[in-house]
């Protein structure tokens, strides 16, 4: 047995999680069954990102769904989504869990960068395939980990986009609001290195604590520097609570923020108080129909019966894709080396108005594309 398999199967035999063939642990090239496989996910339906959580999942049950309905090498696939609430510890026994389960051929966009922080090197020993983990945290990329497959553009270079846009338009005098979370230590140091290679000074930075208890004092700091613009390093409610506050407080500051900052559900509550703000985007806009991919995602949403769009669910959408490209090319004798290989593989894959390319070694990152928009008065995104 070799020293990554031995490993695990005395994780997995110290906390009773071999699901599947109690015996040993799952390896890398065991065969899966050839009528139906499982995609392992570890989630915050319920917690602090209940909302992005909640509408990442549609759109992996829509891409899941449509993959099923087209039928990949006449197996079924199912998603199994544990929720974790948004914590990091219980993302690790979720994450231990599924890697056991011999039913399981990959994981797939695990929430939030803590979590994943405790998720990656688990995936490094057992070598599952694990797709889009769903942050864009530099700490995540890292060359050691062959078997992680990210969708997405990193956090520093939204960081860097926005910087740019705005030293681009004059503006340097900037503030930042973030969340004292591992995402939002992150996108401060990454805000603060886009402006030191603009030669600009750093921005004034304001900590909510990791609960966001204290906006109201916040944005009172924030507004009393009198910033020029202000970034968010904040994701889901508390993004809202703040763009309310400066709405109340100094509704003529400009904001800016990153693609996770919100969900569909707080677009629905801000209503007309998100006008305005900037935001950037690691996927085409999710109400743009003249891009194929998006009407590819519409139609899975309708026909999974979901009627709402938003940027979180069109990512989970994509991110199956990317998975299901993978589980084609890995043919019918299917095991997890070589779905991991099949991923690895994929080259300069038009989805339709996205590419999708693992070209080079480790880290693997799949898509560069980053957009920069501005939010209209119906909360849909108009440049």
């Amino acid at each position: 047995m070799q020293r990554r398999q031995f490993t695990q199967s005395l994780v997995a035999a110290s906390t009773g999680l071999l699901f599947a063939n109690p015996s040993r642990a799952v390896g890398v090239q065991d065969p899966m069954d050839a009528k139906s496989v499982a995609i392992g996910c570890s989630i915050g339906l319920t917690g602090a990102l209940a909302s992005l959580g909640k509408e990442l999942k549609q759109g992996l049950d829509a891409g899941i769904a449509q993959a099923n309905a087209r039928g990949i090498h006449g197996r079924e696939l199912r998603l199994v989504a544990l929720d974790d609430g948004y914590d990091a510890a219980r993302s690790e026994d979720n994450a231990r869990k599924l890697i056991a389960d011999g039913s399981v051929v990959a994981l797939i966009s695990c929430m939030g960068t803590a979590n994943n922080q405790r998720i990656l090197p688990l995936v490094d020993e057992a070598q599952i395939p694990y797709v889009a983990p769903q942050s864009g945290a530099t700490s995540l990329r890292k060359a050691e980990y062959r078997s992680v497959f990210h969708v997405r553009a990193s956090y520093s270079d939204e960081a860097q986009r926005l910087t740019q846009k705005l030293v681009a338009m004059g503006i340097t005098d900037l503030a930042i609001v973030y969340q004292d979370t591992a995402f939002g230590r992150e996108f401060l140091a990454d805000v603060n290195n886009a402006m030191k290679a603009a030669k600009q000074p750093a921005p004034k930075a304001f900590k909510l604590d990791a609960q966001g208890a204290q906006v109201a004092e916040v944005v009172k700091q924030a507004v009393a520097a009198k910033p020029t613009t202000v970034l968010l390093g904040t994701a889901g409610d508390v993004s809202a609570s703040l763009i309310s506050e400066f709405k109340k407080v100094s509704p003529s500051t400009p904001l800016a923020a990153t693609s996770v900052a919100l969900s569909g559900d707080n677009l629905r509550q801000l209503g007309g108080k998100a006008a305005g703000l900037a935001m950037s985007m690691v996927l085409p806009d999710a109400g743009r129909t003249s891009v194929a991919l998006v009407r590819d995602y519409q139609r899975a949403m309708k026909a999974a019966g979901f009627q709402e769009f938003s940027a979180r669910s069109f990512e989970g959408y994509v991110n199956a894709r990317v998975l299901t490209e993978g589980l084609e090319r890995a043919g019918r004798e299917l095991t997890r080396g070589k779905l991991r290989n099949a991923l690895a593989g994929i080259r300069s894959n038009d989805m339709g108005g996205l590419l999708i390319d693992y070209a080079g070694a480790a880290p693997y990152v799949g898509s560069r594309f980053l957009e920069l928009g501005v939010m209209g008065a119906n909360g849909k995104m108009v440049g």
